[in-house]
């Protein structure tokens, strides 16, 4: 593995003290045996590491940042992001129903992340399935981003507003379940109404049996639905829990469970999918006439008409 350290840090190391060089020059060979070294941040290829200031003589606890190989590298190549100099502490759990405190450089990379996901997803809807991309909704705007935020008094993550910078969700028809997993992207609006629903279930849920050690939970202000079974039936969906940035199953049976680590590793399944069909398992994607359907379909009709993309 090849590492690199870039001026800034190098910078960074020699303002710190005349050891903290050298530890880094130390932990350098050690990432190049053994780049997984560190623990993951949540951010796909992100990993920090922290060093004991009472190793190394003139050199205070650090914690290093590095980021290994893609979406952000080469592959093969490993680069050192931070050098934070403090007692460090390890991280504390997050409160259940609040977000997790941002960190600037790892939401900058998620929303860098998911504007690249998401263009690949569609320039091959223009390009392969111009029906499923003529239903695709504008982006939203400033002003109704924070409108909605307001009502679903939650802070909406950054990666999920630059997706719905984007797009906005899409237009109700017969196959606008084209997302992965054969879900539609859902409307600012859909997302309030299934917000607003699931939460009167728990207001009723919380009058009806005292909080407690048999509490069930229906839903909480931090869960953001996303994506649903189509655009006008919401029996069923995806939901980002902005307190782990986990996206999770929700259904009208009260099913609720972790599916994606995040709505960046959603997205890249996504437009790897599409891009290399043949390396997933079905259902796989396909036509019919102009439309992305994921398949294949289990309705005979749908079954005749039902084209496999082959890339």
């Amino acid at each position: 593995m090849a590492v690199e350290v870039p001026a800034e840090m190098q910078q960074r190391c020699a303002e710190l003290g005349q050891g903290v060089t050298y530890a880094l020059k130390i932990l350098v060979r050690q990432l190049e045996d053994d780049p997984l070294l560190g623990r993951p941040t949540g951010t796909p290829s992100v990993y920090e590491t922290d060093i004991d200031g009472e190793t190394f003589e003139d050199c205070p606890a650090l914690r290093i940042t590095y980021t290994v190989g893609s979406p952000e590298l080469e592959e093969g190549l490993l680069r050192i992001v931070a050098v934070e100099a403090g007692q460090m502490s390890a991280p504390s759990e997050v409160p259940e129903g609040q977000a997790q405190a941002s960190d600037p450089r790892a939401e900058h990379l998620h929303v860098r992340q998911v504007t690249a996901a998401w263009r690949r997803i569609e320039s091959w809807l223009r390009m392969h399935a111009p029906d499923s991309h003529a239903l695709l909704e504008g982006g939203a705007s400033e002003g109704e981003i924070r409108a909605l935020e307001e009502a679903l008094g939650a802070e909406v993550p950054a990666p999920l507003q630059a997706l719905w910078r984007l797009c906005a969700g899409v237009h109700s028809s017969r196959h606008s379940a084209f997302m992965l997993g054969r879900r539609a992207l859902m409307s600012l609006s859909s997302v309030l109404q299934v917000h607003r629903t699931e939460m009167d279930f728990q207001r009723q849920e919380d009058e009806r049996q005292p909080r407690g050690d048999d509490e069930f939970t229906f839903w909480r202000p931090g869960w953001i639905p996303v994506l649903s079974f189509r655009a006008d039936d919401f029996s069923s969906g995806l939901y980002l829990d902005t307190a782990t940035g986990l996206l999770c199953y929700w259904s009208r049976f009260a099913e609720r469970w972790p599916k994606y680590e995040s709505l960046t590793a959603y997205l890249e399944e996504m437009a790897d999918a599409l891009e290399t069909p043949g390396l997933i398992e079905a259902p796989k994607p396909g036509l019919i006439d102009g439309s992305l359907v994921w398949g294949p379909p289990t309705n005979p009709d749908q079954r005749a008409l039902w084209v496999p993309f082959a890339g």
